[in-house]
């Protein structure tokens, strides 16, 4: 099934029950895959939005300022923090990265559900603040393919890449920590396994609006009350 072949009246409905945004969280190793797959979520499915994260890394060969992330200097970055702007942050390979709180928090609350793409160390962060959320990690085929992937990246050193894979080795094993895995060795099945996941939990019962259920299957607007027969007790 292709991403243009999802069905999407049932999402676009205004009839569906509405209900307060969905928080999906995305993590995996570096070289992945999630990037990718996250952009394709947000254009195949409807009324999803990706949060785009805070950076003090440089941008790589194509990324663009808040598309990929907002890159910003490590001043500024401290300063949003001493301001309370990030719902989280963490330092990653010598770099930090911050979600930005009221944004997030607007979608959310417009019954908009919200993609964050982010490393284990926010997600611990975030699963703690959102017990409904729903988290996703997403793997390589194997290490030996993610060395490939990395290394054809031509964007960071050897040393880099080096280090890079042993951080993969400490994260691959929070997977425990996830709802859901993805294995992405091909990318089509992958996609189709991101839309699935978020699909379903849309039609949760515990996300259902219980005011439009009542309004819609409980109260019958059509029937009188019945009138009281008179009293044949004197």
């Amino acid at each position: 099934m292709s991403p243009s072949s999802l069905p999407s009246t049932p999402m676009g409905n205004p009839q569906v029950p509405d209900h307060q945004g969905i928080l999906y969280i995305v993590s995996a190793p570096s070289g992945a895959g999630k990037t990718t797959l996250c952009k394709q979520i947000v254009t195949s499915v409807p009324r999803i939005w990706h949060s785009v994260s805070f950076t003090t890394r440089m941008p790589r060969p194509g990324e663009e300022h808040g598309r990929e992330y907002f890159f910003i200097n490590e001043k500024i970055f401290q300063e949003m923090v001493a301001r309370e702007e990030f719902l989280e942050y963490a330092h990653v390979y010598s770099r930090w990265y911050g979600t930005p709180r009221k944004p997030l928090m607007e979608k959310l609350e417009q019954g908009i559900d919200v993609l964050l793409e982010i490393d284990v160390q926010g997600a611990l962060q975030i699963k703690k603040r959102f017990e409904e959320s729903v988290s996703i990690f997403i793997l390589p085929p194997s290490m030996d393919i993610l060395r490939a992937r990395l290394q054809s990246r031509g964007s960071d050193s050897q040393e880099e890449i080096d280090r890079r894979l042993k951080k993969v080795k400490e994260e691959v094993w929070y997977f425990k920590e996830y709802q859901y895995i993805v294995r992405n060795d091909d990318f089509t099945r992958s996609l189709r396994d991101l839309q699935s996941i978020v699909l379903t939990e849309r039609l949760k019962t515990n996300r259902l609006d219980m005011h439009w259920f009542e309004q819609s299957f409980i109260l019958d607007k059509d029937v009188n009350p019945v009138e009281r027969e008179p009293s044949t007790t004197s």
